[in-house]
């Protein structure tokens, strides 16, 4: 096992009231963010983009001109200015509350999502023109956003009418026990119209609970007044002045929600009449692509006013962009809050039979095709590392994970199933519960801490067999990226289990970096991806399996023996009043 570190160079801290002018990194683990594409052992296998190609002059002039990018993740939101090599060049990041109201609930107060976002805005072009650059360099905006987390507001004030239910918030749990005898005695399959399975992770169930739950927002449905959103229309539509001509969403957050039809990239009548939600009463945001020059509007206040909205992409999304996972047989492992893979299939869904995701990968317009890509969800990753150390006291803070999992030579006979919110690809059991097994009295808090970082690293492993038994192919590497990314010793054993290499970049804000691209798309800064070659492929780091394939299978049969006892944790009297 390699000794564990954090990649010093990599790794600029960048808590509330902090920036960086440097290719910054996130050393904790609280937010979402990317990585780079891997091929397959296909006889043809996509090709990774060659080292830097461009001239000294060509640099030069890419250099001159800036993209912004806003990532707003689960924790916090982003605001980072890139020069047209890819490079950052002025950044900053602020964390907003969560809110915990019940057991199993997530949620965010929608107005601090706008709030977080305009400060970040505000600081980063403060450090940008500070550096001597003209903020009317910065030809676009890109934005990034956590997908599935659901928001309702009055469509003629504005004003939100509910905290957002966040993606991982699990108190739709009845709801989707009820849903899924509904689909059985129908004789339906949601999934193969929207390439999600029923669970508590898409939107649309979270919006059946509230229209449920909440008098208010039933009322102001019931009046036909209630504009529904995930967090890109929502930021979208507030950076517009709430201007309604710009209440939007792009396809790849669409295609979250479980409202739209991923084979015709539409609404889907059939699916609302399934929910029991009346669409003429609904306000729903227009579906348009991930890269338009038109579409999102312009900022309409603050130091970026008039600043043109052109690229938008659900995080997981952006990372692949970010990552350049233009080829079929790409894919990218995400290692942020949660931990989601994705894997690009071209121009057609592919609707798995083995617990993963459909859904769509990017969308750049002008008669382009959506591409589409098969996911693997991971619903904790470093939110178990936050466990660790906000609700255990292990540590003071979460980059110092891989030192303490590094203090023991291995995790002490432990298997952590880290199902806070259940299980999610490919297993999706929503009864589970966070489970250690394997304790004695000689367990330490550095083999726990090694056994957290395991579990994302087996669901990986699982999400992965999957990916291969859907596609027919077995990838020959994966790219990586996020705050856990940061952890030599996670990406080390991350190698050892899927027995593979594990292929990391020097910079690692590939989420922000793939909003940027979208937006450059739709300004015509890049016309073509053969143009994006040279972007972020210097000073990468390769990690490869030292254990054998015998010892890595040993390993990972005791973690699915883990997950069959972690399940029926739930009674279903436990699932709550509605049922």
């Amino acid at each position: 096992m390699a000794a564990a570190s954090w990649d010093s160079a990599n790794v600029d801290l960048q808590a509330n009231g902090q920036h960086s002018t440097s290719p910054m990194k996130e050393a904790g683990y609280g937010t979402l963010h990317a990585e780079r594409h891997s091929e397959t052992h296909a006889a043809v296998k996509p090709q990774r983009p060659g080292l830097p190609r461009f001239t000294t002059s060509k640099e030069n002039v890419l250099a001159q001109f800036f993209i912004g990018a806003l990532d707003q993740g689960t924790t916090s939101s982003r605001y980072i200015i890139f020069d047209g090599t890819g490079t950052p060049v002025a950044s900053h990041q602020h964390e907003f509350q969560q809110h915990y109201p019940e057991s199993g609930w997530h949620e965010h107060d929608p107005k601090e999502l706008i709030a977080s976002a305009e400060v970040c805005i505000k600081k980063a072009t403060s450090t940008f023109a500070q550096l001597g650059h003209d903020i009317n360099d910065i030809k676009a905006m890109g934005l990034t956003t956590q997908r599935e987390t659901a928001l309702v507001w009055d469509i003629e004030t504005g004003e939100p009418l509910h905290n957002a239910i966040a993606w991982p918030d699990t108190r739709t749990k009845g709801i989707v026990r009820e849903l899924k005898e509904k689909e059985k005695t129908e004789g339906i399959s949601i999934a193969e119209m929207t390439g999600m399975p029923l669970s508590t992770y898409p939107s649309a169930v979270k919006l059946v609970w509230l229209l449920r739950h909440v008098p208010k927002v039933k009322e102001v449905y019931d009046a036909g007044k209630m504009a529904f959103g995930t967090v890109d229309t929502w930021l979208v539509y507030n950076f517009n002045g709430k201007d309604k001509q710009y209440f939007v969403t792009d396809s790849t957050n669409a295609s979250r929600t479980m409202f739209m039809n991923l084979h015709t990239v539409k609404y889907d009548q059939k699916l609302f009449d399934f929910f029991g939600i009346d669409m003429e009463k609904l306000h729903l945001p227009r579906i348009v692509p991930s890269s338009d020059g038109e579409a999102y509007g312009k900022i309409s206040t603050g130091p970026l006013q008039d600043m043109k909205i052109a690229g938008c992409l659900g995080d997981q999304s952006a990372a692949l962009v970010g990552q350049q996972g233009f080829t079929p047989g790409c894919a990218k492992n995400t290692y942020g809050t949660g931990c989601f893979l994705l894997y690009n299939v071209g121009e057609k869904p592919v609707i798995s039979h083995h617990g993963l995701l459909a859904t769509i990968a990017y969308d750049f317009g002008r008669n382009r095709k959506p591409v589409y890509a098969l996911e693997g969800s991971i619903a904790v990753a470093g939110s178990g590392v936050k466990f660790l150390m906000n609700n255990m006291g292990f540590i003071t803070h979460s980059h110092k994970i891989s030192d303490l999992a590094a203090s023991v030579e291995d995790n002490g006979g432990l298997v952590f199933v880290t199902a806070f919110s259940g299980l999610f690809a490919p297993y999706w059991i929503d009864d589970a519960k966070g489970t250690i097994f394997g304790i004695t009295q000689h367990t330490q808090r550095g083999h726990i801490a090694r056994a957290t970082l395991e579990a994302t690293c087996f669901q990986t492993k699982a999400i992965l067999d999957a990916m291969t038994k859907d596609s027919g192919h077995a990838l020959s590497d994966l790219a990586v990226d996020g705050g856990m990314s940061n952890s030599n010793l996670c990406m080390q054993t991350q190698a050892n289990i899927i027995g593979i290499p594990v292929d990391r970049p020097a910079m690692r804000e590939t989420t922000a970096l793939g909003a940027a691209i979208a937006a450059g798309f739709a300004v015509d800064i890049w016309k073509e991806f053969d143009e994006l070659k040279a972007i972020n492929q210097k000073d990468r780091r390769i990690f490869t399996p030292d254990i054998t394939p015998e010892q890595s299978e040993k390993m990972f049969k005791k973690w699915k023996r883990a997950v069959d006892m972690c399940r029926g944790w739930l009674d279903p009297e436990e699932y709550g009043e509605d049922f």
